[in-house]
């Protein structure tokens, strides 16, 4: 058997201006990863393995999460974000395409600068697209070597490749996906045949409560 699912971590410092001002959960994130936490004991949920990437953001959410199964972690950089910020700079000074300053400007935003990547047409010295992509393929393949039941916590940018991997889906479809994901959003995967497919996309199960609307966020 062997079922793959991947988290996102909590809320991170949205109001930042570089990856390492982003990079730590907010308030609002720690609870966030401790609901999940605790509504993964309470239902009964275990994991054969539990990975999460090397950001600070990543690694506090798998701390969260590990503490109310009782269960150790270990770290992956492969499940590190993509280069969001630089990229973003890269987009601006090479096209002209200003960094976006609310969700109304990233749904704009997004398309345009997954495009761009894909494409080759930005900074030489930033991961590229393909190298992004191969990673996501590289964690995959490993997660599904381990077998059983493997979490992942990681963020976004990952868990939108992954599925364009595993879907095969378009760039353009790709950067959709990547306006959608929720903080601590769940989304799994489960072996049959030869491929893995989609079971649990963008589940907020620890969430669904009336007062814990608030706490449903993209950014």
């Amino acid at each position: 058997m062997v079922e793959i699912t991947l988290v996102r971590h909590g809320q991170a410092n949205a109001g930042a201006a570089d990856e390492t001002g982003y990079d730590r959960l907010s308030d609002l994130g720690r609870q966030q990863a401790l609901w999940l936490g605790e509504h993964l004991r309470d239902t009964g949920q275990r994991f054969d393995h539990l990975i999460c990437g090397t950001l600070n953001r990543q690694r506090d959410t798998a701390t969260a999460i590990a503490g109310c199964l009782g269960s150790e972690f270990h770290q992956d950089a492969r499940l590190n974000e993509l280069d969001y910020y630089g990229l973003a700079t890269s987009l601006r000074d090479s096209h002209a395409v200003p960094m976006p300053l609310n969700r109304d400007d990233f749904l704009h935003h997004m398309p345009q600068l997954m495009t761009a990547w894909e494409a080759g047409r930005l900074h030489s010295d930033l991961e590229s697209f393909a190298a992004f992509e191969g990673r996501v393929r590289a964690i995959i393949a490993h997660a599904e070597k381990l077998g059983g039941r493997v979490m992942l916590v990681t963020s976004g940018g990952l868990i939108g490749m992954a599925m364009r991997v595993l879907l095969r889906l378009e760039v353009a479809s790709y950067a959709n996906i990547l306006l959608q994901i929720n903080n601590t959003s769940v989304h799994r995967y489960v072996k049959g045949g030869n491929s893995l497919l989609l079971d649990t996309f963008n589940a907020l199960p620890h969430l669904e409560r009336a007062d814990r609307a608030f706490a449903r966020t993209h950014i």
